[in-house]
């Protein structure tokens, strides 16, 4: 599961990492963003990479209600093929998530909090999250409602390093999978699974950051401090 990350570049500095234009107003940095947020995606648009936002945590076009959004904030990369509400924007609408990096919880032997980790590339370039998107309109509000774009991330079963903090872990394109992902063209859900595999050893490193993490309300950059283990025992701020 991916339920924290933080993301803390601009439009600009994401475009430029990604070869992208940019279609979005900046959203300003966070280093605890959590599900219903805004958050920035890497698109396909008129064949074009490009910088938009999406509110995180899918509402299927069929939804009654956005608050559905907030339990589809991640999809298992081994179903998405089969779930109905996945399998037809697996075809055709797929995006990428940027990442500095993101917050898991470790069950800690004698302590009763479980522990956050913090989870990064360890040669500190964005993480490249797969997802997916939609666009949803409140039938209730009248044929006028604006359309609510949203997005969740993909996860894959944990690599080495993450399998002792949690089973699950965001799925990570290396650059030479982006352009395949994002190609609206690509319909083979076969080679698109492919590349949804756990991060290879190596490229990952992870830390204990404080459990001040735990409120959403915090969203500061000493969210990412690195802490001793035993901080999992002192009260969040």
């Amino acid at each position: 599961m991916c339920g924290r990350f933080v993301s803390t570049a601009t439009p600009a500095q994401l475009a430029d990492f990604f070869g992208a234009t940019v279609d979005t107003d900046p959203l300003g940095p966070s280093y605890n963003v959590a599900p219903t947020n805004d958050v920035y995606a890497i698109v396909e648009a008129d064949g074009v990479p490009t910088v938009r936002s999406f509110q995180w945590g899918l509402v299927p076009i069929w939804a009654k209600d956005a608050k559905v959004g907030s339990k589809m904030i991640n999809a298992r990369a081994e179903t998405l093929a089969e779930k109905p509400s996945f399998k037809s924007l697996f075809k055709s609408r797929r995006l990428i998530v940027p990442m500095d990096g993101f917050y898991e919880w470790q069950a800690i032997a004698g302590h009763k909090t479980k522990q956050p980790m913090f989870i990064h590339r360890c040669d500190g370039a964005p993480l490249a999250v797969a997802g997916l998107w939609t666009a949803w309109k409140d039938k209730q509000a009248g044929p006028d409602a604006p359309w609510l774009h949203t997005c969740t991330v993909i996860t894959a079963s944990a690599n080495a390093l993450m399998a002792p903090i949690h089973d699950r872990m965001p799925a990570i394109l290396e650059r030479e999978q982006w352009s395949e992902w994002l190609d609206g063209d690509e319909h083979d859900l076969a080679a698109l699974g492919a590349l949804l595999a756990p991060a290879p050893a190596g490229v990952l490193e992870a830390y204990p950051v404080s459990t001040a993490v735990n409120a959403v309300r915090n969203k500061g950059a000493e969210l990412i401090e690195q802490v001793p283990p035993t901080e999992a025992d002192q009260p969040s701020s």
